[in-house]
């Protein structure tokens, strides 16, 4: 019989705790602090922490780091705001850096 095999998951790189669905990544093409990392729609299991004005590549964003919840490993962050125009669309949305997230289902 044929095994079946669940959707196509980012867990945290210290726990395994499944955080972000790989349908939900938006763009590839994003920096983290340590490199890599991805933009999501989504994310899931994780802890929000307190906004922050930060100026970032594309400028001023209001952000808040993004925290695994069982092992509390910061993995990126969540736009909270961002005041240019061009960057509305960041709003809500998640980055996790490619080094904090291991793939699993693949």
């Amino acid at each position: 019989m044929a095994e079946v095999i669940g959707p196509r998951l980012y867990s945290c790189c210290n726990c395994k705790n499944e955080v972000a669905l790989h349908d939900d990544i938006i763009s590839k093409a994003f920096q983290g602090r340590n490199g890599r990392a991805f933009l999501f729609s989504h994310a899931m299991n994780i802890v929000v922490g307190p906004k922050e004005d930060r100026h970032l590549m594309t400028g001023l964003h209001t952000v808040a780091d993004v925290h695994c919840c069982d092992c509390r490993e910061v993995l990126g962050w969540k736009y909270e705001r961002a005041y240019e125009e061009a960057q509305k669309y960041k709003e809500g949305k998640f980055v996790l850096e490619k080094s904090k997230i291991v793939k699993e289902n693949w």
